[in-house]
C-alpha cells in the first residue's frame, strides 16, 4: 500500500494536549495520514485564551503551508464555544473557503454526527470547571439540543482553587467509568463526552461492552467520523469499531 497516496488530515490542537494525536492515530488507522500543527503557548487555560485561539486560528492554519488537506479540524472544543453554532459555522465556512479545504471544529464535527444519527437529547460527560461547562452546555442548548444530564469528571481531589479541580489531561478512565455508571443512565441514552484532551477511548470500549444499547459518542471519534466522510474513505479490515458503529448509526 502506498501510505502516501492516502488522503490527509489536518489536526490544530492546543499545545500541552496530550491526547488527541494518539486517539486520532487509533480511530484513524491506517485510513488516513495525520499532520498536525499547535496553537501558541500560553500560562494557563482562560476565556481570554480561548478567544486568543479563534483569532490566530488563520495564522495556526497557514502553519501547513502548500500541504493540500483533505480536511481538517480545530481539536479544541472549547474555544469554538465561544461563538455559538451559527457564528462557528460561518467562521469554519470562511477558513474553508480562504484555505481551500473543509475544516470543521470538533464542536461543529460533533454537530454534524448528531444530526446524522437524528439525535436531540444527550446526557453531556466534561471534564471541564463550572464555568466552562455552563458555556459547553450553552452551545448545546443553541444548537437546539436537550441536555438531560451534565456528569462532571474532575482531575482529582478538590484543592483549595477549585478550578485547578479540573484538567481534562488529567482524567483518569477510571474517573470516567465511575461517574457514568453512577448516572445509572437509561439504556437508550445517547452520551457525550465533550474535550479532546480528555482520553476516552478505553472508558468508551468499555461502556460498550457492559451495555451497547446506548450511544456513545467523544469530540475526537465525532471528528474523525467526520474526517472520513469529508475525504471519502470508506469502512475496510483496519475501520477502528467505534467509528464503525458510528457509521451504521449514521445510515439508519
Amino acid at each position: 500500500m502506498d501510505i502516501f497516496g492516502l488522503p490527509r488530515f489536518g489536526l490544530l490542537v492546543p499545545p500541552e494536549n496530550p491526547v488527541a494525536e494518539p486517539e486520532f492515530m487509533q480511530l484513524l488507522g491506517s485510513e488516513m495520514n495525520v499532520y498536525t500543527t499547535r496553537f501558541p503557548v500560553t500560562k494557563e487555560f482562560t476565556r481570554e485564551t480561548m478567544e486568543m485561539y479563534n483569532k490566530v486560528l488563520p495564522e495556526v492554519l497557514s502553519t501547513f503551508g502548500q500541504l493540500r488537506l483533505d480536511a481538517a479540524v480545530v481539536a479544541c472544543n472549547a474555544s469554538h464555544y465561544l461563538l455559538g453554532p451559527a457564528g462557528d459555522r460561518e467562521f469554519l465556512a470562511e477558513l474553508s473557503e480562504r484555505f481551500g479545504f473543509p475544516v470543521r471544529s470538533s464542536s461543529q464535527a460533533i454537530l454534524d454526527l448528531l444530526s446524522a444519527i437524528g439525535t436531540e437529547r444527550l446526557t453531556l460527560v466534561t471534564p471541564y470547571a463550572p464555568w466552562l461547562t455552563d458555556i459547553s452546555r450553552s452551545f448545546w442548548e443553541q444548537a437546539g439540543l436537550t441536555v438531560n444530564e451534565v456528569i462532571v469528571t474532575p482531575a482529582g481531589p478538590q484543592p483549595r482553587d477549585e478550578d485547578q479541580h479540573f484538567n481534562p489531561y488529567l482524567v483518569t478512565t477510571e474517573t470516567i467509568l465511575d461517574r457514568v455508571r453512577a448516572a445509572e443512565l437509561p439504556e437508550d441514552e445517547t452520551v457525550l463526552f465533550t474535550g479532546t484532551g480528555m482520553a476516552t477511548l478505553t472508558a468508551v470500549a468499555e461502556l460498550a461492552r457492559e451495555d451497547d444499547r446506548r450511544t456513545l459518542l467523544t469530540s475526537n471519534a465525532a471528528s474523525a467520523w467526520w474526517a472520513r466522510r469529508t475525504a471519502g474513505v470508506t469502512d475496510g479490515e483496519g475501520t477502528h469499531p467505534l467509528i464503525r458503529r458510528l457509521g451504521r448509526l449514521a445510515t439508519h
